[in-house]
């Protein structure tokens, strides 16, 4: 059994002033095809998801972080360069297909490396704090249908910033998916760890209920104790997608990146989690996969060198990933920086060469045909950001 409903998220006559539909300005985009953001929150380590296992500073700087060039753990083939995580078996057929295509040294404007900051300005599109998504402002710039089915849609028990806006979006979730995030798990015990009695109790119980360790540790983990989740959840986007009247628009999100200690034993589930999710996608789609565009993004990367708990801290760059049938796929894009000394940002991260609003202007505009007028709405303040050329094929 599921839960759909149609929820208006209008926040305040300022907002929809500012950055409403599109319609009293210019025409709208018309377009049936597709659009899905997935966001990875916790910052996906770029360097260990496309290993640039060419550069000749890599191993001094990861050591035992590298998958090993040999065995059913190996890194997966990219044709030189480059090698993907053995966990995203279902992404590398993708990208050997050309249907998906790595984008690398990808980070926002905003030099922040706290999560909270970094996903309000990733979801918001603006140097500034808004109270509305991009996602929902591109949604106002589409021609709105005869029928009366939703435009957007956001997979979860919430509507994230991405979608939060004037544009009607609808929400799903399976009545399994409605329990307390982990964070609210996490906090609760930590208000009770300093008592000997409720700290230990409230741990035990969390434990039992297949919250570990690690995973209270992260308050970023969305999916914790429900490893198909995800994977459920773009199935059901992908069904209600590939419909003739369905959502154009559909944002989810998985949990899990915050990989500070044992990240090579760590990463290995979020990483099946999102290849299942996106070839759950890909399946439900059905004929719809050739006209779909799928963005997926992260807050920021993580530290070019491992840490002393065989982890790494929060960095900068990092990789977005473009998935569809008319990606121009089947290679790396960006400009890859080098992992030299003098070319790290600060000294400790992967220096960023790519706007990640460049990536998803070059999206709206080449997926959703949306001009230079309406992406000054989607993304205000930001006419310098020239939107990503060469993401699809003609």
């Amino acid at each position: 059994m599921v839960t759909i409903g149609r929820r208006s998220t209008l926040l305040g006559i300022t907002a929809a002033l500012s950055f409403g539909s599109c319609k009293l300005a210019f025409a709208e985009a018309e377009t049936e095809k597709r659009f899905v953001v997935v966001i990875l929150r916790g910052a996906l380590d770029g360097i260990a998801a496309i290993v640039p296992h060419g550069d000749p500073n890599l191993d001094a700087l990861r050591g035992k972080l590298i998958p090993p060039p040999q065995g059913p753990d190996a890194l997966l083939d990219m044709g030189g360069f480059y090698g993907m995580h053995p966990a995203l078996a279902g992404m590398h057929s993708l990208y050997s297909a050309g249907e998906c295509l790595p984008v690398h040294a990808v980070a926002g404007s905003y030099r922040t490396r706290s999560h909270f900051d970094a996903q309000d300005y990733l979801e918001c599109g603006a140097d500034r704090r808004l109270d509305t998504g991009w996602l929902n402002r591109a949604v106002g710039c589409l021609k709105p249908r005869k029928t009366p089915a939703g435009d957007a849609l956001a997979l979860g028990v919430g509507i994230p910033l991405l979608l939060r806006g004037p544009a009607m979006v609808d929400s799903y979730a399976p009545d399994t998916a409605e329990r307390p995030q982990p964070e609210l798990y996490a906090r609760i015990a930590a208000l009770n760890a300093p008592d000997g009695l409720t700290g230990k109790a409230v741990a035990e119980g969390l434990r039992g209920r297949d919250f570990s360790a690690a995973t209270l540790g992260d308050s970023h983990n969305p999916t914790a104790g429900s490893a198909d989740a995800f994977a459920r959840f773009a199935a059901a986007a992908g069904k209600l997608l590939a419909a003739p009247e369905g959502p154009r628009i559909a944002a989810l999100e998985l949990g899990g990146w915050d990989t500070h200690a044992d990240q090579a034993d760590r990463l290995k589930a979020p990483l099946k989690q999102l290849d299942a999710g996106l070839m759950a996608l890909k399946q439900n789609l059905g004929d719809r996969w050739a006209d779909t565009l799928v963005l997926v993004m992260t807050e920021f990367g993580r530290t070019v060198r491992i840490n002393g708990t065989a982890g790494t801290d929060h960095g900068t760059a990092t990789v977005a990933f473009l998935l569809g049938g008319k990606v121009k796929g089947g290679r790396v894009a960006g400009t890859w920086p080098g992992l030299a000394q003098n070319a790290l940002f600060e000294n400790r991260d992967l220096m960023p060469t790519t706007e990640f609003r460049s990536v998803a202007k070059g999206a709206l505009v080449g997926h959703l045909g949306l001009d230079a007028h309406a992406l000054n709405v989607v993304f205000p303040g930001t006419m310098a950001v020239s939107p990503m050329e060469g993401l699809l094929r003609a």
